[in-house]
């Protein structure tokens, strides 16, 4: 009997997926437009979890350069075939305009989870998102989701399968609809997975109600993994709909199973965590339920029906504690495996070594193309986070500092500038100035934001410049899929090299 506490993994995390390889889990979830991409973690206990790798983490595998916020990698599902792990995912490109990168499913394989990763094999054929694979016997099998052809009610979707050739992506059969809603008028079903049913035969583990407030796990069963497919009739069979916005814990769906070696079934979730009742900004996290079964059918979190902030549990230890502080000097030859660039990898706009980072100046940060950001995700609500800054004597439109990222329009700046300022930036607008003299230019700076709940506090050294409530940051629907990173940015023509950054959270 152990304890562990929801989410399981700091920082944003959305749609997770979960398998079993070997005597690990693999745990994978979404990162849209940022690079290295697709978190790969593991466990050896489902609560206690460490980062690997990414399943995109190299130049030439995938092109997400010029991407919006909320747009590139969605929905990845991770599943052992033949003693490889596969992951297969969607890139999803802008809905107006045209763009360089190649939109579409993908797969990727590895045979360790740590990598390396192949490059990406497309899957063309068919369209839609959020992918899964399932493995029958011989025979592998590729399930999606798409708009209804025939909508009847706007939101209208549906889930289709198709017998996939692993080795060249190749559909083996035209893709059959197992699946158009849990009711009349039910809409965005998402995350789609087949999977073997305890008892025979095949069970549809579906997400519905778009990934909000209406979010909701729902069921279906079928003797073949083609259909036809029966609705349970208790659906849904997991959803916190009925709580209202300002639950502990909100939107919940988008879930996945796996059997622990002493054949327990659990279910991994995304969820908002409000804070105060309001949207927080650290966007969909990742939750860890047990699942029993009752006539066959699933039992989610059996005895309460909810995902609960701390869960009492046999088959697992009692999980360890987040480290609360991270200092990073940038000295490796490596860079930690947390840091990621938005739309590019961070290799191709940065360096580091002996004597720190070295960051370039790049375009705007609401830009979507070039951006010299190196973030990391924030991991909770109540964090303090800073940096030392150096700039040389250079172009006055130059600066570097902080910037808290939610998406290329939801943004906290906290820079220096080469005309010797410091400038503090909500969501585009200037909330702070100060002139530091140009003696300071010369200087290396700490910055600091200190967050607590919505609220944010910005520092010179010990001098306050500005504070802001950041309600406006929060992500929304209903493209609003990703929360907070933060991290080092440098904007103009220039460069600022980052000596420490250290991050304590709760």
């Amino acid at each position: 009997m152990g304890r562990y506490r929801n989410p399981i993994l700091p920082g944003c995390h959305p749609d997770p997926s979960i398998c079993r390889f070997g005597d690990r889990y693999v745990l994978v979830t979404s990162s849209f437009e940022y690079l290295p991409g697709l978190p790969v973690h593991v466990s050896d206990d489902l609560v206690n979890w460490t980062l690997a790798g990414h399943a995109l983490h190299r130049p030439g595998q995938i092109d997400l350069s010029g991407l919006t916020s909320s747009s590139g990698t969605y929905a990845p599902t991770v599943r052992e075939v033949n003693g490889r792990l596969v992951v297969v995912c969607t890139v999803v490109g802008p809905e107006e305009g045209e763009w360089a990168g190649r939109t579409g499913h993908f797969l990727v394989t590895a045979s360790a989870p740590e990598g390396p990763w192949s490059d990406p094999v497309w899957i063309d054929g068919v369209g839609g998102f959020d992918p899964s694979i399932t493995v029958d016997g011989d025979r592998v099998w590729l399930c999606g989701t798409r708009e209804a052809v025939e909508g009847y009610w706007p939101g209208r979707t549906e889930v289709w399968v198709a017998e996939l050739d692993i080795a060249t992506g190749a559909l083996g059969s035209e893709p059959v609809v197992i699946w158009t809603g849990a009711a009349v008028g039910a809409v965005w079903a998402e995350g789609p997975h087949l999977l073997p049913h305890p008892d025979g035969g095949w069970m549809l583990l579906v997400a519905e109600g778009g990934t909000d407030l209406e979010h909701a796990v729902c069921v279906a069963y079928a003797d073949r993994i083609d259909g036809p497919y029966t609705p349970d009739a208790g659906n849904p069979r997991l959803s916190h709909r009925d709580l209202g916005p300002v639950a502990p814990i909100v939107a919940v769906g988008h879930a996945d199973l796996v059997e622990d070696g002493d054949g327990r079934s659990w279910a991994t979730v995304l969820a908002l965590h409000p804070v105060d009742g309001r949207r927080g900004i650290l966007g969909r996290r990742t939750s860890l339920v047990p699942v029993a079964w009752a006539d066959g059918r699933p039992l989610f979190a059996p005895g309460v029906g909810r995902v609960e902030a701390v869960v009492t549990a046999e088959g697992v230890p009692d999980q360890r504690p987040w480290p609360t502080r991270i200092e990073e000097h940038f000295a490796g030859e490596l860079l930690d495996l947390e840091w990621n660039g938005a739309g590019r990898l961070p290799e191709e706009f940065a360096s580091w070594g002996a004597d720190g980072l070295l960051l370039p100046g790049g375009a705007e940060p609401s830009s979507t193309a070039g951006v010299s950001f190196l973030g990391r995700r924030l991991p909770d609500e109540n964090s303090d986070v800073s940096l030392r800054v150096r700039i040389a004597a250079q172009d006055d439109a130059f600066r570097a500092g902080i910037l808290l990222r939610v998406s290329d329009a939801q943004q906290l700046e906290l820079s220096v500038t080469g005309a010797g300022e410091a400038i503090a930036v909500l969501a585009g607008a200037e909330i702070g100035r100060l002139s530091l003299g140009g003696d300071a230019l010369g200087d290396e700076l700490e910055l600091t934001l200190r967050i607590r709940d919505l609220t944010a506090r910005v520092f010179v050294g010990e001098e306050e410049l500005a504070s802001c409530e950041l309600d406006v940051l929060a992500p929304r629907p209903p493209r609003g899929f990703i929360g907070a990173w933060v991290g080092p940015v440098a904007v103009g023509s220039g460069q600022a090299r980052i000596t420490r950054f250290t991050l304590s959270a709760g």
